[in-house]
């Protein structure tokens, strides 16, 4: 395997484009190497310069290195002249927009290259001061009435990946056409080092920052406030905005997990920081047991994301499925909510999601929409334009507990509202498995599971959804199914069966194939609650047995 021609000129032109020093010696370092007849070399000098990135479910993401397919100040620099083109095209030339940032390596080189390419385009630019939560950009874009946001950030993918995720006015993340468009703007800005800059943008007012504060306090349904929370942010930057937000929510007896409470890009005790992943909320649930704490909280690392860990009968901790808090605190919205302020509510999740929340919505008389994966479809739910929505979720964790704030998923709001009605129900002598019981008893009980494959090679995930369209099953935990391909409109598969559900998809956000399993199960009376839980777990269990059996490569 030699050097074609062809890439070795597409990198020779990316260096001389290239605005960093550091990113032309690193990319230069590899060519050279790949020159020579290095094969690792040459493969990852292909990888490097496969792209460009591209708007994915949530804005763009990839490894931080030079090269056209990753995160790097040239990336960053052509994306926001591209961003900033669109914005001007659009009639918004001018406006206001913000910059944040998470703690993520290069996350601070690249909001500055952002706020300086908008700057230089003739935008009233302010930077959000040091690494803050995602949801406060969201925040500000939509209280300020600014015309975007630019959020660096990769979430709670690895260590080695960055992102760039793009609000637009209103607060919500982009969809299609403009996804697309602003795509388009992109490939027709020339090389980086030729795009201006300036550095005449503005930090952002402590007074705005404040009002999220401000609003989350405001959030709680109930008057209790006993409650003992353990609290990880995951060497994320949520964690001192958390404490703050839920001591002004009324909740001060707050642990954090010591290891883990300081931003640190290298996300050190954990192999991925995301609360999802096996062993992820260890020291989470330690600290919990230690401290005899009443709620166990886990945000990722930009925030957004939120879970619950409690305490089971047995006296162990574990970790709620994002399905289970979801229906929880759909439930505490719709139980609670003004009538006289949303007089037609929807609430919404997406199609991996487990069903019970429409059952929820049906008691409570109010509307329900299911959406694509992303919150960028969930906050446009039912109209296109998210008329009406009070509440919205998706299973991996994603909570948008007050829309008209926040147009995206919040961990820290989901958080106080989350201890709000664990504080309700202690105050009562009871916990959040009796109020998910209670849920059980009035709609069946509702178990979920997933069975996800992380590859390295993304050409394997594309063979197996291909051979899985080519010879989809027939047959599940024991009963017939049919098979229902969401093609072109989404890379989905999704089998049904009596009481059982399964959706498959390739991850918008991470390299793995996933796939969603759920079985509902009746339950005739309170009496009937146990033997019911065990049927549907002894047919969860088939089920992802199949599954796994299915998707074996």
């Amino acid at each position: 395997m030699t050097l074609q021609p062809a890439l070795r000129d597409a990198t020779f032109r990316w260096i001389a484009g290239d605005p960093s020093p550091e990113a032309r010696a690193e990319l230069q370092a590899v060519l050279a190497k790949a020159m020579g007849g290095n094969a690792e070399a040459l493969a990852d000098l292909a990888d490097r310069m496969s792209g460009p990135l591209t708007f994915g479910t949530a804005g763009l993401r990839g490894p931080v290195r030079a090269g056209s397919n990753g995160m790097n100040r040239a990336v960053v620099v052509r994306a926001t002249a591209g961003l900033a083109s669109w914005l001007l095209a659009s009639g918004h030339g001018g406006g206001l927009v913000f910059v944040g940032r998470d703690a993520r390596h290069g996350s601070e080189e690249f909001a500055t290259a952002a706020a300086e390419v908008l700057a230089a385009a003739g935008f009233d630019v302010r930077v959000l001061p040091g690494p803050l939560p995602t949801p406060m950009v969201a925040y500000l874009v939509r209280n300020e009435h600014a015309v975007a946001g630019v959020q660096i950030t990769a979430s709670h993918n690895p260590p080695a990946d960055n992102g760039y995720k793009l609000y637009l006015a209103g607060g919500g993340q982009i969809v299609p056409p403009a996804d697309r468009q602003i795509e388009a703007a992109i490939e027709r800005i020339g090389e980086a080092v030729t795009v201006p800059t300036a550095s005449t943008w503005r930090p952002v007012d402590e007074s705005q920052l404040a009002g999220y504060l401000d609003r989350i306090a405001q959030l709680p349904r109930g008057s209790a406030r006993e409650l003992r929370v353990a609290l990880t942010p995951m060497h994320g930057v949520g964690g001192q905005v958390a404490v703050e937000a839920l001591s002004r929510a009324g909740f001060t007896d707050v642990r954090v997990v010591r290891e883990q409470a300081v931003p640190d890009p290298d996300f050190p005790t954990v192999a991925f920081p995301n609360p999802e992943e096996p062993g992820a909320a260890d020291r989470l649930l330690a600290l919990a047991e230690e401290s005899d704490a009443d709620l166990a909280i886990a945000l990722d690392p930009d925030a957004d994301r939120c879970a619950l860990g409690v305490r089971q009968p047995s006296g162990e901790w574990r970790m709620l499925r994002g399905d289970e808090t979801g229906a929880l605190l759909g439930e505490r919205v719709l139980s609670t909510l003004d009538s006289a302020t949303h007089p037609d509510p929807l609430v919404a999740t997406t199609i991996v999601s487990a069903s019970l929340l429409k059952s929820i919505a049906a008691a409570h008389g109010a509307r329900y929409d299911e959406t694509l994966t992303g919150f960028k479809w969930l906050v446009r739910a039912g109209d296109g334009k998210g008329t009406g929505l009070v509440f919205g979720y998706e299973e991996a964790l994603g909570l948008c507990v007050d829309p008209d704030t926040v147009r995206d998923k919040d961990g820290i709001s989901a958080a106080v509202l989350a201890c709000d009605l664990a504080a309700t129900l202690k105050a009562e002598g009871r916990s959040l498995l009796d109020a998910l019981d209670d849920l059980a008893v009035a709609h069946g009980v509702h178990l979920t599971d997933q069975v996800s494959l992380r590859f390295t090679d993304l050409s394997r995930i594309g063979a197996l959804m291909a051979r899985l369209r080519e010879n989809p099953p027939t047959e599940l935990a024991g009963g017939a199914v049919t098979v229902e391909d969401l093609l072109p409109t989404a890379d989905v598969l999704r089998l049904r069966g009596d009481g059982l559900r399964v959706v498959v998809r390739p991850s918008g956000t991470e390299p793995k194939l996933k796939s969603y399993l759920e079985i509902v199960e009746p339950v005739a009376a309170a009496a009937d609650l146990a033997p019911a839980k065990a049927r549907a777990a002894d047919r969860l269990s088939a089920l992802r047995k199949n599954i796994a059996e299915l998707l074996a490569d």
